[in-house]
């Protein structure tokens, strides 16, 4: 079952286009990550897909069902989203923004059911932050917000988790357990992953299809043996493809 299609999707800001005639499926329970150099339309792909960015041309389907006939709930009940760790101008303890992932699920008058906080704890705990608890997300560091915002798309318990960065911000100990925690939770929830990440390494070893985008266009899109290769790797982000090899460990999946 296709859980996200483009079809022919052109979208911009103003007058400056960062999507061009994108065509792409990604299938129930797939693990991808999009890739490519900076301005290359990464983000935008993501925020096209979560209809932060409104296409101004081509369909873009979620679940089967075009993304503009579909609802913010109706949306959040299919897909989670992982931005980049934000400054929050509120105060919040964590588990209060954890518990933001529950809102598409909750009763409107009655908010939180026992159900609710069990998913919240859970989340909370498989992610790693238990130690966070009761603290301001004010005072965390940008790492920890983002384990934080990780933990509240678990919680939200859509098929689709989309990422956008999600290990930006965290040392190397972080990334490589974060990323794990996403192979879990596609290998063994089922949940389809799509992660943005700039760090080839990473995104080589651990996601067995990989999407490269340049100039708001797919270039490549497949193992990443083979979206990895001498020649894309020169034409795309130009530079010596030793310097690739050496970062890439050998491919999952």
């Amino acid at each position: 079952m296709a859980m996200i299609e483009f079809e022919r999707v052109s979208a911009a800001y103003r007058a400056r286009d960062v999507l061009r005639d994108i065509d792409l499926r990604i299938d129930a329970g797939e693990r991808v990550a999009i890739i490519g150099p900076n301005g290359a339309g990464k983000s935008s792909l993501l925020r096209t897909m979560t209809r932060t960015l409104r296409p101004r041309a081509g369909v873009v389907r979620l679940g089967g069902d075009p993304l503009a006939r579909l609802d913010r709930q109706a949306i959040a009940r299919r897909l989670s989203v992982v931005p980049q760790a934000a400054l929050l101008p509120f105060a919040a303890r964590v588990e209060e923004v954890v518990g933001l992932g529950r809102l598409p699920h909750e009763d409107p008058f009655r908010g939180q059911r026992p159900a609710d906080r069990l998913a919240i704890a859970a989340a909370i705990d498989r992610v790693g932050i238990g130690a966070l608890v009761g603290r301001d997300v004010r005072e965390l560091s940008l790492g920890e917000r983002q384990l934080v915002l990780i933990a509240m798309a678990l919680a939200q318990a859509a098929p689709i988790m989309a990422l956008d960065e999600p290990t930006v911000h965290l040392d190397l100990r972080r990334q490589v357990e974060t990323l794990e925690l996403i192979v879990d939770l596609n290998e063994r929830d089922g949940t389809t992953i799509v992660a943005v990440l700039h760090d080839l390494g990473m995104a080589g070893h651990f996601f067995p299809r990989l999407i490269l985008i340049d100039r708001g266009t797919v270039v490549a899109d497949g193992r990443p043996d083979d979206v990895l290769s001498d020649e894309l790797v020169r034409l795309v982000y130009g530079v010596d493809p030793v310097f690739v090899r050496r970062s890439v460990p050998e491919s999952i999946g």
